[in-house]
């Protein structure tokens, strides 16, 4: 018999995963001295000295917690100037394009939240680094988080229980890669917990990938993002993926818009593309939901990413992210020419309409909150949910690690303090105050945090007013009703604005030692707010499938 003939093997033809095209960033160039190109093996080679990717990465982080991009600016005015924006959409995006002139300034960032530093880094083939990549790149980092009035918010943990401040934001998490030839290309990113806490990866099956079937399960996980995490939202589902750690590395990637030169048709080659018709789709879904601008509208997004990866037959990863009003994050890179940083919209008030601010939001209801609180509870009993607030006097700032302290006393024995009971609760971590200011950019952080508190603490007679950002669980619409509480949402994402004109003084009561953590006694002026749970147990994001 004859041996069977085998096939020959085809030549191998590489595609890449991710087939960008062409880089139509704007940059600017950096005043980055030393970067040469050498002959090394009768090669040009790119010289890039360490010092040059400390300039770059410190210029990055000062620059994104001040500026945003001039398309983002652009979509915020597009709410005000849409007759189909409700009210609050339209209050929400004025406040930020407010926000946005304040932290161009370069004093307040634009969030208090200034987020965990990731970088990552492709450098080609023909680029040397004198010195370390990723300790230049975290130094610089590091320096921009001295420098400016930027907030240290990243735990090291000492124990599995144990946790310190690192007092310098530190560490960055760096990604460094291979890729090109003759360039060192970066991305810059300061991802507050916030929007990094909505991210999502379910690990479906094959069955779903019928559009119907489909569609429908996205807008139930989509609701799932809820509002904490300061909408309006540039939203990134990415289907399928080689492992679920890819998904989500594209889910973030594609949030920052990097990957929105990619081909728009799938081939047999098994590259990722963008579906732009099932962008549109889940777009008008996000708008129909009614979640809007955080209370209610039209513009829960100002923009759907949808990517398609292959995957295993026997797996389906879909991942949600989102990338939040504090939109930061700016790409760079390193060439023969020089150092260069995407150009970021320095001038955001050529963004703002003129426009009365007293036709926004509608109607306001001002509260005295040196008033007993018994008295501030009946006053606001007599409003619906949705009512827009403006509230002036004390206010108490505590979160995460300070609830913890706080719940320990209690549970010893030793009851709330006084200061707990006769003064709102404001959810909030602020960041550095500048020299003359009475405050650091200084918004509201995350409601769902401190959930499990609220029952517990209303009992005790404290927490009887909270202030916070984004919906809340049953358990608090159930201890408000009981104990006659209210949880009052203010605008997230607006905190250079809040601290430029509504907060007045900030000082420390306990916990000096937690640093950002620490309770806080702050005196506010027409500070803005809704009414989001009364004491009667109604909901507003409820009715909105977010409670």
């Amino acid at each position: 018999m004859n041996a069977p003939v085998t096939p020959p093997i085809p030549a191998y033809r590489h595609t890449p995963l991710f087939p960008l095209g062409k880089d139509q960033t704007p940059y600017r160039k950096l005043d980055v001295s030393g970067v040469r190109v050498d002959k090394v093996l009768g090669r040009d080679v790119l010289v890039v000295p360490a010092h040059a990717l400390k300039a770059l990465a410190e210029e990055a982080y000062s620059d994104i917690n001040h500026y945003l991009r001039p398309g983002h600016l652009q979509q915020l005015r597009n709410i005000l100037d849409d007759a189909e924006a409700s009210d609050n959409d339209r209050f929400v995006a004025f406040d930020f394009l407010k926000n946005a002139n304040i932290a161009a300034g370069g004093t307040l960032p634009m969030c208090q939240d200034t987020g965990t530093c990731i970088i990552m880094g492709k450098r080609g083939r023909n680029v040397f680094v004198e010195g370390d990549d990723e300790a230049a790149l975290a130094e610089g980092a590091r320096d921009a988080y001295l420098k400016k009035n930027l907030r240290y918010s990243q735990l090291a943990p000492l124990s599995m229980f144990e946790e310190t401040n690192t007092k310098s934001n530190m560490p960055a998490q760096v990604e460094l890669y291979a890729d090109g030839d003759d360039e060192y290309k970066f991305l810059f990113i300061a991802k507050g917990g916030g929007s990094a806490n909505k991210t999502f990866l379910f690990q479906a099956t094959p069955s779903i990938l019928t559009r119907d079937r489909l569609l429908a399960f996205l807008k139930e996980k989509v609701l799932t993002l809820g509002t904490a995490a300061c909408p309006p939202y540039h939203l990134a589902i990415v289907i399928g993926g080689t492992s679920a750690e890819l998904n989500l590395k594209t889910v973030k990637l594609a949030s920052c818009r990097y990957y929105d030169n990619l081909p728009t048709r799938g081939s047999e080659d098994g590259h990722a593309f963008r579906d732009l018709e099932m962008e549109q789709e889940v777009l008008k879904m996000t708008q129909s939901l009614g979640v809007g601008a955080q209370f209610g509208g039209k513009y829960f997004c100002h923009d759907v990413r949808v990517i398609r990866l292959p995957r295993h037959g026997a797996s389906l990863p879909i991942g949600l992210g989102v990338s939040c009003s504090a939109d930061r994050q700016a790409t760079a890179k390193i060439t023969r020419d020089g150092v260069f940083l995407e150009q970021l919209e320095h001038n955001p008030a050529q963004y703002l309409p003129d426009i009365d601010e007293s036709t926004l939001g509608g109607p306001v209801v001002q509260i005295d909150l040196n008033r007993p609180m018994k008295e501030v509870l009946a006053t606001l009993s007599q409003y619906p949910i949705k009512t827009r607030l403006s509230l002036t006097g004390t206010m108490v700032v505590a979160r995460d690690l300070a609830h913890g302290k706080l719940r320990e006393r209690l549970e010893q024995g030793r009851g709330l303090p006084d200061y707990f009971k006769n003064h709102p609760v404001y959810y909030a971590g602020p960041a550095k105050t500048p020299a003359g200011y009475a405050s650091g950019s200084f918004g509201p952080t995350t409601a769902g945090r401190m959930d499990s508190y609220i029952d517990q603490f209303q009992a005790a007679g404290g927490s009887l007013v909270t202030v916070a950002k984004g919906n809340r669980s049953a358990a608090v619409r159930e201890a408000c009703k009981k104990h006659g509480g209210f949880y009052l949402g203010s605008i997230g994402g607006a905190a250079a604005n809040l601290a430029e004109h509504c907060i007045r003084k900030v000082e420390t009561i306990e916990f000096h030692e937690l640093g950002m953590e620490a309770i806080w006694r702050i005196e506010v002026e027409n500070f803005p707010a809704f009414i989001i749970i009364d004491d009667k147990g109604n909901d507003f994001f409820q009715a909105l499938n977010l409670g």
